[in-house]
């Protein structure tokens, strides 16, 4: 009985450690919803490098772009094939100065967004959290969504994420949302 009772417990503890692990996420519908019905009362932010916008795509529904990390082409790690992406260290700053912007304050719902969702969508949300904002969300999936695992399209970020879930999007950026030098 005491197994029982042991297994029950652990079994418990974990689906309620994964369940708080989710409690930041949104879907991109929830987030469409959110700002339809009244986007003067969040901040919806773009994570991602201005670069990776340009080649990936935009949603005019984010109030800014704001980078977490952003691309540095004078670090290039070799075993990896990629360039370094350290933090933004005014990603903090910027986001209260943007919120702000809009007559909100720390407690104010952010909603966070980067390409699939766990790189910088959720790290961002954390970081907010642990530097006294209070509501903040990433969207699951980001923008892009996740890769198809098999098949053909095997590879290709064809599923969930904004671009797939049929919301607007363009492959242009809006110059007066994108961050720049």
């Amino acid at each position: 009985m005491k197994i029982v009772i042991l297994w029950l417990l652990i079994v418990f503890g974990l689906s309620s450690y994964a369940n708080a692990e989710d409690a930041l996420a949104v879907t991109p519908e929830e987030v469409w919803n959110l700002v339809q019905d009244d986007a003067s009362q969040l901040l919806f932010i773009d994570v991602r490098d201005p670069v990776e916008i340009m080649f990936v795509g935009f949603t005019d529904a984010v109030d800014l772009n704001i980078p977490f990390k952003e691309v540095d082409r004078t670090q290039f790690n070799d075993e990896k094939a990629v360039f370094a992406m350290p933090s933004n260290p005014d990603f903090a700053a910027d986001v209260e100065d943007a919120l702000r912007a809009k007559g909100l304050d720390k407690d104010a719902l952010v909603v966070t967004m980067c390409r699939s969702g766990s790189a910088r969508g959720k790290p961002s949300a954390d970081y907010l959290l642990s530097q006294g904002f209070t509501n903040v969300k990433y969207v699951d999936h980001g923008f892009q969504g996740s890769a198809v695992k098999q098949g053909a399209m095997k590879g290709f970020r064809i599923m969930n994420g904004w671009q797939n879930s049929k919301l607007p999007w363009s492959p242009k950026m809006n110059a007066s949302k994108i961050d720049k030098p």
